[in-house]
């Protein structure tokens, strides 16, 4: 998708908005072999590598009274975008607690979008052996900038040696930001005279959605359609509706041939593993439930339009379901039928009418959106986010890739996240968590990584089940998977 404008879009500009209420950043972790390089070269390298790299040469701009969107503005590197961090020890448990503080901070995208964070010299790190130092970078994003995919390739631009092997990104951004003199000027001039034209767009599109609601309502009723999503109660895992008293992170890291199964995708394993494992730790702290819901992200390929271009699915982990292969298979159904009902073009009508409201309003109603009362239904107890980032071959000051991580941002609603993240033959399963929710992550963890060994170790046992034909009208589809 190439940015055909200098304004950020009512998605994008959604994020960055919501960035000054709640902690939204997104924080990509590469574990890198450790050279020694002084972190003065490492800086030059990522300045070096930046010039190749235009998204990663913008900031956010702000219209005087937000009358209309935000806007890119083209910017310089600045040395505080390579920020080296010393923990108290060099061991991976003192990382992972500095970790956590930096899970709960955000960036100013008005004074530079992304900032790549050092540990030096960090050992005992998953995958390095005994006294081998690794060298921890965490790429942190404002998610007006990018969701899961863009951030992904961006770092492997940034991690990427040769300009020839570094994947493109979006040059025509900054080419059309320079013709913006001066962007202030510009902005409110067009916004002030489209404001009615908006609001026409806005009350037609919102039309079109209705009757878009209406049609999917008649294919659901038809059978041609999957039913909506189900919400379900709030259980522990949701918190108070309070913003999180602390960030803390745990991650399993496993060869990925560790976590396949014939006929059975990593995402669908670690998603059953997940509903085990939350199951036995809500019944270990006596609070049991009967359902489990998780928001699973689902990114939707197109070639112009927002940053953040996906869609948030609610999948039924089925913790009521006994058999380990059933339940699996259970979870696949329904993630399969979640995608059908997302990817229907009816879909598409509801964002068009975001797409149209004017700046003021929605910056309003942004601001005034009440993010720390808990609902009384929720369309997830937690959320599994699972984006493979591509071969292992990334250096950073020669220094090879070992494995990558990611944290899937909690708020006052979800207390508990899941990120799932391959690099080559590695898969990274990560926790984000809120203590005050989640008092015990490690007991968790040590839970769900038994969980993934049975899961897997059930899974290879039984024979590769055939493929499931589902019919939804005259369409046929095979159950898939959002990650093959």
């Amino acid at each position: 998708m190439n940015l055909a404008g200098t304004a950020l879009t009512p998605r994008d500009a959604t994020m960055y908005w919501l960035s000054t209420r709640t902690p939204n950043d997104l924080l990509l972790l590469y574990a890198f072999a450790e050279t020694g390089e002084p972190t003065a070269v490492l800086r030059r390298s990522i300045a070096n590598r930046v010039t190749r790299i235009p998204d990663l040469l913008v900031r956010v701009l702000d219209t005087p009274a937000n009358i209309a969107y935000p806007i890119w503005a083209a910017c310089e590197f600045i040395d505080d975008q390579v920020l080296e961090h010393e923990p108290p020890a060099g061991e991976w448990p003192e990382f992972g607690t500095a970790l956590g503080g930096l899970l709960g901070t955000v960036l100013d995208a008005a004074h530079r979008p992304w900032r790549l964070h050092l540990f030096r010299n960090v050992t005992a790190a998953p995958g390095f052996a005994a006294g081998e130092p690794a060298l921890i970078a965490v790429l942190q994003l404002s998610h007006a900038l990018a969701d899961g995919r863009r951030a992904a390739a961006l770092a492997r631009a940034l991690f990427t040696e040769s300009i020839e092997d570094a994947p493109k990104t979006d040059g025509s951004l900054r080419n059309s930001l320079s013709r913006v003199i001066p962007p202030e000027w510009s902005a409110t001039a067009s916004a002030v005279p489209n404001f009615p034209i908006a609001m026409v767009r806005t009350v037609f599109r919102g039309f079109a959605a209705y009757r878009a609601e209406q049609r999917l309502a008649e294919l659901t009723s038809a059978g041609a359609l999957p039913p909506p999503a189900p919400t379900a109660p709030p259980n522990p895992l949701n918190g108070t509706g309070s913003a999180p008293a602390a960030h803390v992170a745990r991650m399993l890291v496993h060869p990925a041939a560790d976590l396949k199964a014939p006929g059975h995708t990593v995402t669908v394993i670690a998603a059953t593993a997940i509903s085990l494992a939350l199951q036995r730790y809500l019944d270990s702290r006596a609070e049991p439930t009967d359902t489990l819901l998780a928001q699973i992200p689902m990114a939707v390929a197109t070639d112009s339009g927002p940053r953040n271009s996906y869609r948030d699915l609610t999948v039924d982990l089925f913790i009521r379901e006994p058999d380990i292969s059933h339940r699996a298979a259970r979870i696949a159904a329904d993630l399969a039928q979640r995608r059908h009902r997302a990817e229907h073009p009816l879909q598409e009508a509801r964002s068009r009418a975001t797409e149209a409201i004017p700046a003021p309003i929605l910056h309003r109603d942004i601001m005034a959106y009440p993010i720390d009362v808990l609902p009384q239904k929720v369309s997830g107890h937690t959320v599994i986010s699972s984006v493979h980032r591509g071969p292992a071959d990334l250096t950073f000051a020669t220094g090879g890739v070992r494995f990558t991580a990611g944290f899937p941002a909690i708020g006052s609603v979800m207390r508990l996240t899941h990120g799932i993240h391959g690099l080559g033959d590695t898969v990274t399963i990560s926790l984000h968590a809120d203590p005050a929710a989640i008092p015990d992550l490690d007991a968790y963890a040590t839970l769900l990584s038994a969980a993934l060994a049975e899961v897997v170790a059930t899974l290879r046992e039984g024979r590769r089940p055939p493929p499931k034909l589902v019919r939804w009208g005259p369409r046929e589809r095979r159950i898939g998977d959002l990650n093959p």
